[in-house]
C-alpha cells in the first residue's frame, strides 16, 4: 500500500504572474554581413561553409564553375552529401526563370554579390520606426509591413 495522496498546492510563484523580462531568453542567431563577400574555397570545409551562408543570404549570388560558366542568382535549395560530386545547389538565375541544379563539386568560385533585401528589416527595426512615427505624430500609420522593394 502506498502512502496517502496530497493534492498539489501551487507555490506563490505559480499562481503570480511572471515577469516576462526575467524569464530565460534563449539567444538569438547573430546574421552575419556577407553582402560582397568572396569567400575563400581552398578546401572542402570553406566550400561547404560559404554555401550555408549562400543559402541563408537573402540576395543573390555569383557562382563560378569550372568549366568559367558565371551564374547570377538565388539559392533556394541544397543538399549536403557525403561527397562534393552527391551535394548540390539549386539556383533560380536573374535572368531566366529555368532552375539551376550544381553540383559543389562543379563550383570554382562565389561572390555574394546582390543586395540583401531584407537587410535591415527586422521585427525590432520596424516596431522601433513605427513608434517613432508614431510619437512624431505621422498622420495614416498603418501596422501593415513595408515593401521590401
Amino acid at each position: 500500500m502506498t502512502g496517502p495522496r496530497h493534492a498539489h498546492t501551487p507555490s506563490q510563484t505559480e499562481t503570480s504572474p511572471q515577469n516576462p523580462d526575467l524569464l530565460e531568453v534563449a539567444p538569438g542567431r547573430m546574421r552575419e554581413t556577407v553582402e560582397g563577400w568572396i569567400p575563400t574555397l581552398a578546401t572542402e570545409e570553406e566550400l561547404r561553409e560559404a554555401l550555408e551562408k549562400a543559402f541563408d543570404y537573402r540576395g543573390d549570388i555569383t557562382l563560378t564553375t569550372k568549366d568559367g560558366k558565371k551564374i547570377e542568382g538565388y539559392i533556394f535549395d541544397r543538399v549536403s552529401g557525403p561527397s562534393l560530386v552527391t551535394s548540390f545547389v539549386r539556383v533560380l538565375p536573374r535572368d531566366s526563370n529555368q532552375r539551376q541544379k550544381i553540383a559543389y563539386a562543379d563550383i570554382a568560385a562565389l561572390a555574394f554579390s546582390g543586395r540583401d533585401p531584407a537587410a535591415g528589416k527586422s521585427w525590432e527595426a520596424w516596431v522601433r520606426k513605427y513608434w517613432e512615427k508614431k510619437a512624431s505624430g505621422e498622420a495614416g500609420l498603418s501596422l501593415e509591413p513595408e515593401s521590401l522593394e
